[in-house]
């Protein structure tokens, strides 16, 4: 019988020891009792498993779209995810939808729904370039960053779009008054250069400045309901991953994002155990729990990928969650979760009923 109840205590004790900062030692920085209690699971949950994650598994999957409390997910084990990830690109440029064309109203709405249900909350941001007003893998000019940072040209244009940003996360409160603590994973897989803010696209200390420019303007702006995420690219080696990070009081969690390429399942193994032997070890030093940001082998097509590839490597490290990306409706085969019927899906039934994997059942807080 799968575990339901540790988390429930972790809840139940965290009210009284919330901290204001999550153990960083910034203390011009507060947090709500519920971030705190957030940054509590993701904390303790590796003594007993680790968290599975979905990318925008309650607004579309394969076959539908907007229908009320579905998900690919759901549908195959009769179990929610227990995070559920939605990316904020476009919010910064005004659009009412954002890069996959989810409405930010909807995504409001679920990103509540989650949170009212028990489970865990994380955001990406494919941020459009401010300098070309490209896509944010426009990278043909290498002065975007510095072009946002304070004194350049772009620096009020970008802290209006940032400011929509933070204005939007302050605005997920429940029916209650709750405000929904979320993971926020801004300047992702920067160790590679497909991004404008990519390792060829800026400097060292460009790179610093706007993490903390971006985490400094969150508490001018009142965001209280935040845990910062640092997720490089998965392949570079511990001083890579090191090499940009922005400091103890502004990252929260160590995570990063790797995929299963091909066929080349060794491949992908090697490099997931090599990032999380040396992510467990940062983690321990740093004071930080640890994730895998981002993961998945796209269409699933090998039918016991998750309990022979994925769950025999995460079982070995003390890693907080792992989510897969998204169930593509509008492209065919860009999907990284069973639904019914799918090749893979009879083994996720086995990965679902490991004792090691957490789904939103496990961590239900009601």
């Amino acid at each position: 019988m799968k575990k339901k109840s540790y988390i429930m205590a972790i809840l139940a004790t965290s009210v009284l020891t919330a901290c204001s900062s999550s153990g960083n030692d910034n203390t011009l920085r507060t947090l709500t009792a519920e971030t705190s209690q957030v940054y509590s699971i993701l904390e303790k949950t590796p003594s007993d498993g680790f968290l599975f994650g979905h990318q925008d598994a309650t607004v579309y999957g394969i076959g539908w779209e907007n229908k009320e409390g579905e998900s690919d997910v759901k549908r195959v084990c009769g179990d929610y995810p227990a995070v559920v990830g939605f990316d904020l690109g476009e919010l910064e440029v005004g659009n009412l939808s954002n890069l996959d064309k989810v409405s930010f109203d909807k995504m409001k709405q679920e990103i509540i729904n989650q949170y009212s249900r028990g489970g865990v909350v994380t955001l990406s941001w494919h941020a459009r370039n401010p300098l070309t007003g490209g896509d944010a893998w426009d990278v043909k000019d290498t002065t975007v960053v510095k072009s946002i940072l304070p004194g350049g040209k772009n620096h009020q244009k970008f802290i209006t779009g940032l400011d929509k940003v933070a204005d939007f996360i302050n605005s997920l409160v429940t029916a209650e008054g709750v405000k929904v603590p979320v993971i926020f994973r801004p300047w992702h897989e920067h160790t590679g250069s497909w991004f404008w803010w990519g390792k060829d696209l800026c400097s060292v200390d460009d790179y610093k400045q706007l993490w903390r420019m971006t985490y400094d303007r969150f508490i001018e702006k009142g965001v209280d309901n935040v845990l910062y995420a640092y997720s490089p690219g998965g392949g570079c080696s511990s001083e890579e991953y090191m090499e940009r990070y922005p400091g103890d009081d502004f990252v929260d969690l160590l995570g990063f994002d790797y995929y299963q390429l091909g066929t080349d399942v060794e491949a992908y193994r090697e490099v997931m155990n090599k990032t999380l032997t040396y992510l467990t070890k940062l983690g321990r030093e740093h004071g930080k729990p640890i994730a895998v940001t981002e993961t998945g082998y796209e269409a699933v097509p090998d039918s016991i990928w998750w309990t022979q590839t994925l769950l025999p490597i995460i079982e070995k490290y003390p890693v907080s969650y792992v989510l897969v990306w998204r169930n593509a409706r509008e492209k065919v085969n860009h999907y990284y979760a069973p639904y019914p019927g799918q090749v893979s899906a009879d083994d996720f039934m086995k990965f679902y009923a490991n004792e090691r994997t957490l789904f939103l059942n496990d961590i239900n807080k009601k």
